[in-house]
């Protein structure tokens, strides 16, 4: 069983089953905006957002051409029926120009994709694509996009996009950022392993300490590399207690640049190189 991990205010736990995706032709590599520093940038990969209440942990940041800066967090962040509807082909979605709170911006941030709304506006039949496509873009203002960094907080990346999925007790990485952790950002990175690709590829099932849990939904995961995996999307129940799914950012990206006007939006490089060994090195600096 499967939910949705996002937040209403205080705990409702809300989740999303995958044919691969024919990859579309990548966007041609420009010139990334300016970045803020990363130890002081307000806006990352990591901060909380918030849609209509429900709370969710952004993952990736994104840009295009015109240096117009995105900031992703799942699809189902701004699902409309509860903690039961899985399926983004059928499922109610709040409309794209719905405003987004994301922490550390000054102003509203505005949703311009969703791909359950994209979908469901081709006629997606797919049982893959559709419950496992959980991907939404949210516009920054243009006044905060030089508060931006794109670095993945405690593990630096990504370096890249992970286009061939995980293997079986591959490490993987994560930074969830639910508020019902109250605050304390010690718990929020989380590394893992990969208990291997499923869907045809559009999802992966991980095992992290600790376990994802809801807020932490839509939060980036990287591989063992520290290249982009993917968009935490569900959390299990069974038949694998305690794991959750995340869905693979490559073919969502497929998917936006073939079926929608931000062909030419891209995932944007940390600054901060990846550190695998962030945690241990953090231990033995406080001698444990």
């Amino acid at each position: 069983m499967r939910f949705p991990a996002r937040t209403f205010a205080a705990v409702v736990i809300c989740a999303t089953a995958a044919v691969p995706l024919i990859a579309a032709e990548a966007p041609s590599a420009g010139a990334a905006p300016t970045w803020a520093p990363a130890a002081t940038a307000p806006v990352h990969p990591g901060v909380q957002t918030f849609t209509n209440g429900a709370q969710c942990t952004a993952n990736f940041v994104f840009y295009d051409a015109s240096n117009t800066v995105y900031i992703g967090q799942a699809a189902h962040c701004s699902g409309t029926g509860g903690n039961t509807e899985t399926n983004g082909c059928t499922s109610g979605s709040l409309p794209v120009g719905t405003q987004v709170q994301v922490t550390g911006a000054s102003k509203p941030g505005v949703m311009v994709y969703n791909s359950w709304l994209t979908m469901q506006g081709l006629g997606e039949t797919d049982a893959n694509t559709c419950q496992f496509n959980d991907l939404a873009l949210i516009r920054l203002d243009p006044s905060d996009a030089g508060k931006v960094n794109p670095s993945i907080p405690f593990w630096g990346g990504p370096n890249g996009i992970d286009t061939n999925g995980t293997t079986q007790g591959e490490n993987v990485y994560s930074y969830g950022n639910s508020e019902l952790r109250g605050g304390v950002s010690q718990l929020s990175p989380k590394q893992g392993i990969s208990l291997g690709d499923a869907g045809g590829g559009w999802s992966h099932n991980v095992y992290t300490a600790s376990p994802g849990i809801p807020g932490d939904s839509g939060s980036a995961f990287l591989n063992s590399t520290g290249a982009a995996l993917g968009v935490l999307s569900t959390v299990e129940i069974a038949p694998l207690a305690g794991s959750n799914g995340v869905g693979d950012v490559s073919r969502e990206l497929n998917y936006l640049h073939a079926h929608s006007s931000f062909g030419g939006v891209q995932l944007a490089l940390g600054t901060q190189a990846f550190s695998p060994n962030a945690a241990a090195n953090l231990l033995a600096s406080l001698g444990l």
